[in-house]
């Protein structure tokens, strides 16, 4: 089966849920290539795995210090590229398309009638799970933006719906602890996140910043550049993690057993209602900004009990290359069964958000 898979760009989640689809694909035989959208070709980073992969302007969000800018936003996205972009993707010799977000893909396999997947955590949100400061011109752009034939949906609960796990590298904890926090903003300035993090001169941190350019320890905070393997060496023995409101993270936080500290960025639906969902599941704190007094009651909890995720990954792939794409219902069901979620909270399951 030979697959063009198209990842959207903006944020590293979805890149870092392609990484683990690859292994999984390439096990059960498919032949992958991948086209990536939404940020500029030299911002990617540890993409070995994907091997001669495409890229395209694609669509994206502008933020400034942690909020949307809506009015770069529209500025700055350019329509007719993106329809020269679709409309010139050749997808011929493909048998399927799967797209994590990605409108390129997704449009070009709708244009030319070639069958598509969607797998990402946005899907989810076509089914009435927890949502928080979502209008209807977010509702549109889920149901719009990235279009396909089959919906796979991603999150941290199912909600009774037909909805997958997250898809996590499944990885035991083996890693002695280590005192210091982790600490991943890419929304904010290094600036703000310095004048936060100093107060806490007797607590050790980890930065990670796309403006990062060398490793630096200033004071109490080391800070480094993007970078995935070494992002995921300084997970694994953290004591926690601070972070805005994206989903994978999050989720690998959660399978180690991490607790959370989450700053959803401003005006964008997704990781507010992403925050609103966890700190009612009782798997994180949030704040809505840099709160000192939030952080040091945050930073006095104890550890997290880890949520133990089944191989999502690699029961998705197989799923895939047995071309059953209209029943998915018993994937559902038999990854959730093997999902243990210590911390629970069981008078969630129906909650909706304005």
């Amino acid at each position: 089966m030979k697959i063009l898979y198209g990842v959207q760009g903006t944020g590293n989640g979805h890149t870092a849920r392609a990484r683990a689809m690859s292994l999984a694909l390439k096990k059960h035989g498919a032949d992958v290539r991948y086209l990536f959208s939404g940020r500029e070709k030299d911002k990617y980073f540890s993409m070995e795995c994907f091997g001669d992969y495409q890229t395209r302007r694609g669509l994206t969000f502008i933020s400034e210090k942690g909020q949307v800018n809506y009015l770069k936003t529209m500025t700055q996205n350019n329509l007719a590229q993106l329809a020269s972009d679709i409309r010139q993707l050749d997808i011929s010799d493909y048998d399927l398309v799967i797209s994590d977000f990605e409108p390129v893909t997704a449009w070009a396999a709708r244009q030319k009638k070639k069958p598509c997947i969607g797998l990402s955590h946005q899907n989810a949100f076509r089914y009435p799970v927890p949502l928080k400061g979502a209008n209807w011109l977010d509702k549109q752009i889920i149901s719009h933006f990235a279009p396909s034939d089959y919906h796979l949906g991603l999150h941290w609960y199912h909600f009774n719906n037909p909805i997958l796990p997250p898809i996590v590298h499944t990885t035991s904890q083996s890693t002695e602890i280590q005192p210091f926090i982790l600490v991943y903003l890419p929304f904010e300035t290094i600036h703000d996140i310095g004048e936060l993090l100093f107060r806490f001169a007797d607590q050790s941190f980890v930065c990670f910043h796309p403006e990062v350019i060398e490793p630096e320890v200033i004071e109490n905070i080391e800070w480094r550049p993007l970078c995935h393997t070494g992002f995921q060496d300084y997970l694994k023995c953290c004591s926690g993690v601070i972070a805005n409101g994206g989903f994978e993270l999050p989720s690998e936080a959660m399978s180690l057993g991490k607790k959370l500290l989450l700053k959803p960025l401003k005006g964008q639906f997704e990781q507010m209602s992403n925050v609103a969902t966890l700190e009612m599941l009782g798997a994180a704190t949030s704040m809505d900004f840099f709160d000192v007094s939030v952080v040091r009651d945050w930073l006095n909890e104890p550890f997290a009990k880890p949520v133990v995720y089944p191989d999502v990954a690699c029961a998705v792939a197989e799923w895939i290359t047995q071309g059953k794409w209209n029943d998915y219902q018993y994937l559902c069901d038999q990854l959730w069964k093997q999902v243990n979620f210590p911390d629970f909270n069981s008078d969630m399951t129906h909650h909706s958000f304005v």
